[in-house]
């Protein structure tokens, strides 16, 4: 089964990996967001960090302060989380942030487990 952009999110995962096997759970967000952005950028590949996301409303664009972790190849919205546990409004957060660059693919990474495998969610629009 192909996925889209399955080599690119592979990539990101591989990368995810790496991360967690050498820095372990336990630290914060800023932490693995700083050597997951090190490590794709030594893949070759383009990625925006802390990418501001304006909110257009009605006629209105806004600067809410929205900011994507890492927005890499301007096709795969990566978001780093360091928490127990992922609930729904991480999710939906992924998924609003989806809709408004009309980018199709997002990764959810939670470090704070003990197997990385265990805190990747792929999402879909």
């Amino acid at each position: 089964m192909h996925y889209i952009h399955s080599n690119l999110t592979g990539e990101i995962i591989r990368c995810a990996m790496e991360v967690h096997t050498n820095l372990g759970p336990g630290l914060l967000e800023n932490a693995y967001e700083e050597c997951l952005y090190y490590e794709l950028l030594q893949t070759g590949l383009l990625v925006d960090k802390q990418f501001a996301l304006p909110l257009d409303y009605k006629d209105v664009r806004l600067d809410c302060g929205y900011r994507i972790d890492l927005y890499v190849e301007k096709k795969v919205i990566v978001e780093v989380k360091s928490i127990s546990a992922l609930q729904n409004i991480h999710m939906a957060q992924i998924m609003t942030y989806l809709k408004l660059t009309e980018c199709k693919v997002g990764l959810l990474l939670n470090f704070n487990v003990k197997s990385m495998k265990a805190g990747i969610r792929r999402i879909v629009l």
